[in-house]
């Protein structure tokens, strides 16, 4: 019966998705951020696309990659460009941030199965991209790419006439969860019965450098987890999460160069940096002569002071105060979601899509951290039973 279920096509899965906002390869990585905070997505999409053959069905759009603040955060903090002006390093090429990892985007027809599907992922895509409409027919595609030429912001145009969205490992859990009882009794065992608990996790200390996390970041970004922040003797204390970074502006890098990472949680929390931990990033900044993420930080905070003087009290009604962060999201947030290795299957799953994270840090009563759970691993435990 559960094989049965997972021949469900993955066109299913798309209903309701929006389509993909597009972003050439020949884009700068300033593009890039225009177009995350225009869009308000937290990832945008880069396309490389040949349509230099009008007419051709075989012309080639295919999506080269994906971009999120992250991106853009673990650029600035590389030596070479914490010391350049902020506007130079923007001017780099979109493709230069794009992680080289083969198969983490994969191209699948909207009839592919959803075993196909959780196979890919299993086998290292981050993201399945998915046709969902044919915008224009044949001839109507052609006039509109010979009067329209191929621009940044043309769908159509990039996408061959056609709109994708993406599918992802919260997608298919979500899928499953709604029917769970096709693979009953899996939910209801414990995870540590079921051994998808991974011991070896991404962890630093609370009095460390939050600098000296970037390459975990970089990792648990690519792995889609996080990092754990532990005291001395292995205590969870919170994380400092891809997602949570990712909900940000550019100017934490500045708080990434210079916080420890237990004030780099705070400087993340949901309502933003105090005013205290706002200077003591400029004083720092100050002290080490790094004039350009300096500038950067005052470019921002004075434009958001007046940004915020002009804008109407319905914005705070309505969820959209920032505290000063740029751009804000309910799921941006420094503690970590927990759960306990006799929790079932079924529990932790809920628990997860709740609190849109695609992993849980398992912990001990005394929170002693003792590994992590991920969507990954729980999509491998479903599909070992097919």
């Amino acid at each position: 019966m559960a094989r049965k279920f997972l021949a469900t096509q993955v066109a299913d899965l798309c209903v309701g998705k929006p389509p993909l906002k597009p972003l050439p390869a020949t884009a700068t990585v300033a593009d890039a951020v225009a177009a995350l905070k225009k869009s308000g997505d937290v990832n945008v999409s880069i396309w490389s696309c040949n349509h230099s053959v009008i007419g051709n069905d075989a012309v080639s759009c295919r999506c080269a990659g994906k971009i999120c603040m992250v991106d853009v955060i673990a650029y600035l903090c590389k030596d070479e460009n914490i010391v350049r002006p902020f506007q130079a390093a923007l001017q780099a090429k979109v493709m230069d941030l794009v992680p080289k990892v083969e198969g983490s985007i994969k191209h699948l027809e909207s009839n592919s199965s959803l075993l196909e599907a959780i196979d890919c992922i299993l086998e290292g895509a981050q993201n399945l991209v998915i046709p969902i409409q044919t915008i224009t027919t044949y001839n109507r595609r052609r006039q509109t790419l010979i009067t329209n030429p191929p621009s940044m912001n043309s769908t159509a145009a990039l996408h061959n006439g056609k709109e994708f969205c993406w599918l992802n490992r919260e997608d298919i859990i979500r899928f499953i969860l709604n029917s769970i009882g096709v693979f009953s009794p899996i939910p209801t065992f414990t995870i540590e019965s079921l051994n998808i608990i991974n011991t070896e996790t991404l962890t630093i200390h609370y009095d460390d450098p939050a600098s000296s996390a970037l390459q975990l970041i970089i990792k648990a970004h690519l792995n889609q987890t996080s990092v754990a922040v532990v005291n001395q003797d292995d205590t969870l204390i919170g994380e400092i999460s891809p997602f949570s970074l990712s909900c940000c502006d550019e100017t934490i890098a500045a708080a990434i160069t210079t916080l420890s990472a237990g004030d780099l949680m705070a400087y993340l929390d949901y309502s933003g940096p105090s005013e205290d931990l706002v200077n003591l990033v400029k004083t720092r900044l100050q002290e080490r002569k790094l004039t350009g993420m300096l500038d950067m930080m005052d470019d921002y905070y004075n434009n958001n002071n007046s940004s915020c003087s002009s804008s109407s009290s319905s914005d705070e009604e309505f969820g959209w105060r920032n505290g000063g962060m740029g751009r804000s999201y309910p799921g941006r947030r420094s503690e970590a979601i927990v759960c306990n290795p006799w929790n079932t299957l079924m529990a932790v799953m809920v628990q997860m899509i709740a609190h849109r994270v695609s992993y849980a840090w398992v912990v001990k009563k005394d929170y002693g951290l003792v590994g992590i759970v991920t969507f990954t691993e729980i999509l491998r435990q479903f599909r070992s039973k097919c």
